[in-house]
């Protein structure tokens, strides 16, 4: 028979990693919404080079979409991390759960998940870091200069 106590020692265990599960879903949604519109700059950028004849457009329009798709494939990583993170911490509170409420020996592996999970956190963490860095990397600031030179300051 299930001790009330013991159930309710499982379930305090238990809700810390449910804190940690709430901060991936947020990273999800964050990591997610970068690429929809990773997706959307790429769309509009093979249309643009498609109906262009200017070279330096084509070629600026072909780099800025191989940019695109390494950062799309970076975004892909870092969610993939993300949702085996939240698998791992999911596992953890079923470990501490079941070896606190039924006395199984599941510690171990709960700290295990715990630490993978972790651990998939910080490598999507830097995926995440990778792909905002290669977003301002595209970015030339030359524009700016050559736009005031011609007399189009604002």
């Amino acid at each position: 028979m299930i001790d009330p106590s013991n159930v309710t020692h499982s379930v305090q265990l238990a809700v810390a990693p449910v804190f940690f599960l709430t901060a991936v879903a947020g990273m999800i949604s964050a990591v997610a919404g970068r690429l929809a519109r990773i997706i959307d700059r790429a769309r509009v950028m093979e249309e643009r080079v498609r109906a262009s004849t200017d070279e330096d457009f084509i070629d600026r329009g072909l780099r800025e979409l191989n940019y695109l798709r390494t950062r799309g494939r970076i975004a892909n990583w870092s969610i993939g991390l993300l949702t085996l993170c939240g698998f791992l911490i999911g596992l953890t509170i079923v470990f501490l759960f079941v070896g606190e409420a039924w006395s199984v020996r599941g510690y171990q592996i709960a700290v295990f998940s715990f630490l993978a999970g972790v651990g998939s956190f910080i490598a999507a963490l830097a995926c995440f870091m990778w792909e905002t860095v290669l977003a301002t990397d595209l970015l030339n600031f030359n524009v700016l200069e050559t736009g005031r030179k011609m007399g189009h300051e604002r």
